[in-house]
């Protein structure tokens, strides 16, 4: 299961709208605040911390606080391609 945590918080579930190696963009049932520390969780994957950047109207921006491997990245996009959850914009 895909789930977003903030800092001090409970995880939560939520869609990643966007993914790229510096970060996200995701679902944010609450308010989260620029600078906030958050860790988000992908399946088969340990958490990866990231720093929100921005948040509007429940979708929240995060940069990760480590470059994501472009061949984890690409695993990924290439997972959620084959179950019909990747979205090209």
């Amino acid at each position: 299961m895909l789930s977003l945590r903030a800092s001090g918080g409970c995880a939560f579930p939520s869609v990643v709208h966007d993914l790229s190696i510096s970060g996200f963009s995701a679902a944010a049932i609450n308010r989260m605040h620029e600078g906030q520390v958050c860790w988000l969780t992908l399946p088969g994957l340990e958490s990866l911390q990231a720093q929100v950047v921005w948040w509007e109207n429940c979708i929240v921006g995060c940069a990760f606080t480590e470059l994501l491997s472009p061949i984890v990245h690409d695993n990924i996009i290439q997972r959620y391609a084959q179950m019909g959850a990747y979205r090209s914009v």
